[in-house]
This record gives structure tokens, sequence and C-alpha cells, in this order.
């Protein structure tokens, strides 16, 4: 709880009782809410084709892989996000119906206007999440993902994947070619 509420301070409570009504999506940090803007073709495009890459491979496994309206809740920080796909194969998320605590990889499609916030402030943020076993940052601009992961020392190790790669998501066993992932993207004025 904050010491100092101001008069704009939200409830945690009160914000997800808001977004299950309202028509715009918004994050919520610490007691503000943000209002998310729409995306471009290439990101949803991007998003949609992970999404269906990763429901397949995790399909009767236990894991549920979840698109763009899933929170992600750390509980430490007071906040919500709305990753772009975001996987939990924790059996305590089960009982979470518009929010996910214990998620193994989250993912966020890069946008101009996020790009620097999903690589610094968010990231810090989502470190904080326990179960948390990789962070996917996703150009829209050009073919190039970005894989924070986890080891074992608790550090977070990058490795980046190009054009030509094959895509290794060790948090699920989950491996693609990056072609796969940039399915019918065009490459241009990805704004968004």
């Amino acid at each position: 709880m904050i010491a100092n509420q101001t008069q704009n301070y939200i409830s945690p409570e009160d914000y997800l009782a808001g977004e299950e009504l309202s028509p715009i999506k918004h994050e919520y940090i610490d007691g503000q809410m943000y209002a998310m803007a729409g995306a471009s073709d290439a990101h949803v495009t991007i998003a949609g084709n992970l999404f269906a890459l990763l429901r397949n491979h995790v399909r009767g496994t236990g894991c549920r892989v979840y698109m763009a309206d899933m929170k992600a809740q750390i509980d430490t920080a007071n906040i919500y996000y709305y990753p772009d796909v975001i996987v939990t194969c924790d059996a305590r998320d089960r009982a979470l119906t518009n929010h996910k605590k214990y998620p193994c990889l989250i993912v966020e499609v890069l946008s101009p206007t996020t790009e620097a916030f999903d690589r610094g402030d968010k990231f810090a943020d989502y470190q904080q999440l326990e179960t948390l076993q990789e962070y996917v940052l996703i150009s829209q601009k050009r073919q190039r993902l970005d894989c924070f992961r986890r080891n074992t020392e608790g550090f977070w190790v990058l490795q980046f994947y190009f054009p030509g790669s094959e895509i290794h998501l060790t948090s699920i066993d989950f491996r693609t070619s990056i072609d796969a992932l940039y399915e019918d993207v065009t490459f241009g004025d990805n704004e968004g």
C-alpha cells in the first residue's frame, strides 16, 4: 500500500473492475492507468503468427498461451501490463481469469513509441516475476528477435536472432524459423 496516495490514485481492485467494462485497454502502474494505442498490421501479424505457432506447440502440455488481451500482474510493483503474447505453465494461473501472475515467457512486439519503455522500465518490472524465464522483443522493422533468458545464476543473458535463424525458446522448448514468425509481414512504414 502507498503511504501518500494522491487524489488520482486508483486501487488495483477498481482498475480491474473498470477494465472489465472499458472499451479501451489500459495498463496499470502503481495507482495510475495508461490507455493503450492500436497496433500496425505488421505488429498484429507478428503477434498472431507467434501465438498460432505457440498454441500448437503447447497443446496438451498444461501450458497456456494468451495474446494481447491477457494482463500480466506484477504484485511486487503493483503493476498490470498487457503483453503481446504470454505463456504460463503454472497451475496457479488456471484460477485467474483476467490476469496471470506466473508466466514463464513474455513477448512484446516493438513499436517506435514503446520500444524504449519495453527495453527499459517494463523489462525491469517483468524481471520481478520469479517464474519468468524468457522475455522476448520482436522488431517489426526488420527480421530480428532479442531473447533475454534468465540463467541458472539468475542473470539475464541476451541472444539475438536474425534472418535465417532458427529461434529456440528454452522456457517451453519451442523452435521455429524466423521466416515463420514473419510470414505475411511487409516491411516498410510499420508505425504502431
